[in-house]
């Protein structure tokens, strides 16, 4: 039987028009620049893109993590179950993070405090959120740690985080994560430095438990591996922005952005012949520090027009859900042919 939220909510969280900065002395940082997407309950959603697009940035965003100064969330809304968590004052936002929206981030060591057991810091993870006691949290730490995949759990709950394997670190992780039931798990390239089959067993844990739970992911990757098997929908950001959205399948079939394509064309694949060349994308991604109002991606766009390098393309609904920022699909085409 699936968990019902308190309310009906169309999606249960929203994004719109999300801009984070950061402020420098070399000029402002547009981490992320006025992106938009949604997510609904028990949906898996992809982020993908090159390093320093603003995938992580954006997530943080949503943890209202962002570190002040520099950076800054300038505006946009973040609406959680009918919530603007931007407007929140930072006790009421306390019973959101970690409690209703985690977070596993790249590194379990650097997120695990080295000097405490783990029994310490998931009792405490727990007992903030809930109204429970210590031996109450401590069965409920174990419990977690069996759902996890943890092999004698009543007894390696206390150890030390060093005690543990790289893929074992991130399955403490998610299971502190997952320990006060949250409706939203942020996985931020959670199979970082992981070697190939523990990455596999990660991946298909998040899954796993997203269907037992009924719980909503956020992947942030740069694999377009990851994303095929486990997303439903994913968004491709660039510069800060979000340049395509669209249906997993459909973006798979027909990428519409060419920076979408390079993507999927750089990945190898075992059904293209052995000595073919792999397709790279050319150049280097942008400073993002003041950006020009033009498309960020047109130095490296194999198919760049006059009106790319002035003007930052209009967003275009493609039907089934799929929308790209892009001249090649905008209304004013016949502009740009001019």
């Amino acid at each position: 039987m699936n968990k019902k939220t308190p309310k009906s909510y169309e999606n249960m969280l929203e994004v719109k028009n999300l801009k984070t900065y950061f402020l420098t002395d070399a000029g402002i940082v547009k981490a992320v620049d006025g992106i938009s997407f949604s997510l609904r309950q028990g949906e898996t959603l992809g982020i993908v893109g090159e390093s320093g697009c603003g995938k992580s940035v954006t997530n943080l965003s949503i943890m209202r993590l962002i570190p002040s100064p520099p950076g800054k969330i300038v505006d946009g809304q973040i609406i959680f179950e009918g919530t603007d968590i931007l407007a929140l004052p930072e006790n009421e936002l306390r019973n959101i993070r970690g409690n209703k929206i985690s977070m596993v981030f790249q590194d379990p060591m650097t997120s695990l405090n080295p000097f405490l057991r783990i029994s310490t810091q998931m009792i405490e993870t727990i007992r903030i959120h809930q109204d429970i006691s210590k031996k109450e949290a401590l069965a409920k730490s174990i419990e977690m740690l069996k759902l996890v995949g943890i092999p004698a759990a009543e007894e390696r709950i206390f150890n030390y985080p060093h005690q543990f394997s790289g893929g074992m670190r991130q399955r403490v992780m998610i299971a502190m994560a997952l320990s006060c039931e949250a409706k939203i798990l942020i996985a931020d390239e959670p199979t970082t430095a992981l070697d190939v089959t523990i990455q596999a067993q990660i991946l298909e844990l998040i899954q796993k438990l997203s269907k037992k739970l009924n719980t909503s992911v956020i992947l942030i990757t740069h694999d377009l591996g990851v994303v095929a098997g486990m997303c439903e929908n994913v968004c491709v950001m660039y510069a800060g922005k979000i340049v395509e959205k669209a249906k997993t399948d459909d973006l798979y079939k027909q990428p519409a952005h060419p920076y979408t394509f390079g993507l999927i064309q750089s990945v190898p694949r075992l059904d293209k012949a052995k000595d073919g060349k792999l397709f790279s994308i050319e150049g280097q991604p942008p400073n993002v520090i003041d950006l020009p109002p033009c498309c960020p991606f047109h130095p490296r766009c194999h198919k760049v027009m006059d009106i790319c390098r002035n003007q930052y393309p209009p967003t275009v609904d493609l039907g089934n859900s799929h929308e790209v920022s892009c001249w090649l699909y905008a209304e004013h085409k016949e502009l740009a042919d001019a």
